[in-house]
Parts: structure tokens; C-alpha cells; sequence
């Protein structure tokens, strides 16, 4: 036998893996990860549930809870508009236009200049379904010119850049037309000139109504059905009207909130579904009126509402692990 044969028999065997590391390779951490938090988010919610429903002082009316649930809905409503924008703008150029809230502030801006001239002429409390035919107008044309714009200067000609590039690049115009819209119209808080006839409230079904918030319902519903059925049309900028009425004010960073939220609708109902975006900003806005009172008030936390913000953007994230391609999307495959 060589020398050669000889360091070849002696040569070891394919290595015997130890158990404990086959075991490991094998259990779904993920998996139990997953469930951990499942249990524990479910326990949460029952455990914050409960207190708020039982608790004797402070205890909120069915009345409480209704005027939470219309509003939520009307948020909603708005929330969905805007992020039909973002699954529309995704779907096409498969890109996250980060500065749609800024589109979306731009339109109640114009908005708010002619609602000021519309109320000066004494149109707004004499001729409102007009005034707000001509709102919406005005909203959408400024909205659309500078949607236009931004796509033709900054985002066509990096249409065959890597994604990060146009990522950036929005950021970079969110941040440009906020401070335009602070240059020309002030970094102020700007009231919006109110329409008698929306004041007060409408009793549907018994259940009364702000007039403005069902006009904000009713339009979303409308304008989200309008699309569906014709999706070469486009809403964008509507939503601004929406936003004024509700809120009565405009301000060069109003679009910025309200775009990170209507993009974790888009993301919650599956970002590239029009049907998607309008279930998930209806989910949110409901779950941003009601989760905070529902999980926190039974605790004690002070001024429960402040933490809307932290709701939504935890839910943003839930969803991001649970479900990624959201509710009318598909969800990554589960690794073991």
C-alpha cells in the first residue's frame, strides 16, 4: 500500500453533526417568535379592553363611543384617498412617492386661497354646493400641476436609476416643497374659512352626524367608487378639501403626518391595490379614533388621544412583520 492509499483510509468520515444543532435547524423560531408576540399583543388588547369597558369613574358613553367611530371613519375616508395615490403611483412606476403629502398640501392650500375669495363674494354661505364644486376644482388642478411637475423634473429622468435613488429623491422634494409652500404662505397656522351650511349635524338613522364629517365620508366613498371603476382618472389632491373642512386650518407641513399615515394604509391594505388602499385607510382612521381610548383609558393613561400617532405607526409595523404584502396583498413565505 503507498504512502498515498495509506493517508486515504485514514482520512475521516463526513463529520456527525451533533443533535442539539440538527434540533435547532429545525424549529421554526420565527414561528414561536411570532406567536409570542401574538399572544401577547392579544392579551394587551383583552387586558386594556376590559378595563376601559369596566371601569366605574370617567366611564365613556355609547354616545362617546360613537361620535369616536363616525370620525374614525371619516379619517378613514380621507387616509384612503391619499393612499390610493401611493398604490397608484406604486403600481405604475413601482416606486414610494414620498412627497404625495405635499401634493396632497399644495391642493388645500389653493384650495384655501379661493375658499378666502369665495367668502368674500358671500358664495360660500349663499351658493356652498357650488363653492365646494369649485373647492375641489381648484384643489385638484394644483394638486395635478404639481404632481406633474415633480414627475417630470425629479422622477422620469431616474426611471432606469436603482430604487434607492428615486427613494431619496422624493424625501429630498418632500422637504423642497414644504419649505416652498413656508416661503410664499408662511410657516403659520391658516384658519379655513368655514361654510355655514356644513355646520351643525344630520341625523341619519337616528345618529347624529357632524355635517362636515359625513361630507367627508360621502365624498371619499364616492370618489374611491369613481376610480375603481375608472382607474386611468386619478383623485389626488381632493383629499386636501377634505382635510380643511374637517380640521379648519392649512399649514405648510400639514401634508407631511397625514402622507406617513395614508402610506401605512396603502402598506396595511397591500400598496398597489386601489381596493387595498381604501380598506386600509378606513381600518386605520377607525382603529386611531377608538384604539387609544379603548386600550388606555381603563389604565389611566393621561390624554389618551395624543397617542394616535403611536397607534398607527405601530401598526405600520405589526403589519410589516405579520403580513407584508398586507390584507389584499400576499405575505412572504415563513421561513423556518
Amino acid at each position: 500500500m503507498t504512502q498515498t492509499e495509506q493517508r486515504e483510509d485514514e482520512s475521516p468520515g463526513p463529520v456527525t453533526r451533533s443533535r442539539t444543532a440538527v434540533l435547532a435547524e429545525r424549529i421554526p423560531i420565527r414561528r414561536i417568535v411570532l406567536v409570542t408576540l401574538s399572544i401577547l399583543i392579544a392579551a394587551g388588547v383583552l387586558i386594556g379592553s376590559w378595563k376601559t369597558l369596566t371601569m366605574t369613574e370617567g366611564r365613556i358613553s355609547a354616545a362617546g363611543w360613537r361620535d369616536f367611530l363616525v370620525f374614525g371613519v371619516a379619517l378613514g375616508s380621507i387616509y384612503a384617498l391619499i393612499a390610493l395615490g401611493y398604490s397608484l403611483v406604486y403600481g405604475i412606476l413601482l416606486m414610494i412617492n414620498f412627497a404625495h403629502g405635499e401634493v396632497f398640501m399644495m391642493g388645500a392650500f389653493a384650495s384655501y386661497y379661493v375658499a378666502q375669495s369665495l367668502e368674500s363674494a358671500g358664495l360660500l354661505d349663499s351658493s356652498p354646493i357650488l363653492s365646494i364644486l369649485i373647492l375641489l376644482v381648484a384643489a385638484t388642478t394644483a394638486s395635478m400641476a404639481v404632481a406633474v411637475l415633480l414627475e417630470r423634473v425629479a422622477y422620469r429622468p431616474l426611471r432606469n436609476a436603482p430604487r434607492l435613488v428615486p427613494l431619496i429623491t422624493a424625501i429630498g422634494a418632500s422637504l423642497f416643497l414644504q419649505y416652498t409652500a413656508a416661503s410664499f404662505f408662511g410657516s403659520d397656522s391658516k384658519g379655513y374659512p368655514s361654510i355655514a351650511a356644513l355646520e351643525g349635524t344630520w341625523t341619519i338613522l337616528g345618529i347624529p352626524i357632524g355635517k362636515t364629517l359625513l361630507v367627508a365620508i360621502v365624498t371619499a366613498v364616492v370618489m374611491m367608487v369613481g376610480l375603481t371603476q375608472f382607474i386611468s382618472r386619478t383623485t389626488m389632491g381632493v383629499a386636501g378639501v377634505m382635510f380643511a373642512l374637517v380640521f379648519g386650518l392649512v399649514q405648510y407641513n400639514m401634508g407631511f403626518v397625514p402622507g406617513i399615515k395614508a402610506f401605512t394604509a396603502a402598506v396595511l391594505g397591500g400598496i398597489g391595490s386601489v381596493t387595498g388602499a381604501a380598506i386600509g385607510g378606513l381600518i386605520l382612521g377607525v382603529v386611531e379614533s377608538v384604539a387609544p381610548f379603548l386600550l388606555l383609558a381603563g389604565i389611566h393613561v393621561p390624554a389618551p388621544n395624543q397617542l394616535r400617532d403611536v397607534v398607527a405607526f405601530s401598526i405600520l409595523v405589526l403589519v410589516l412583520i405579520f403580513r407584508p404584502g398586507g390584507i389584499m396583498g400576499s405575505g412572504d413565505p415563513e421561513r423556518g
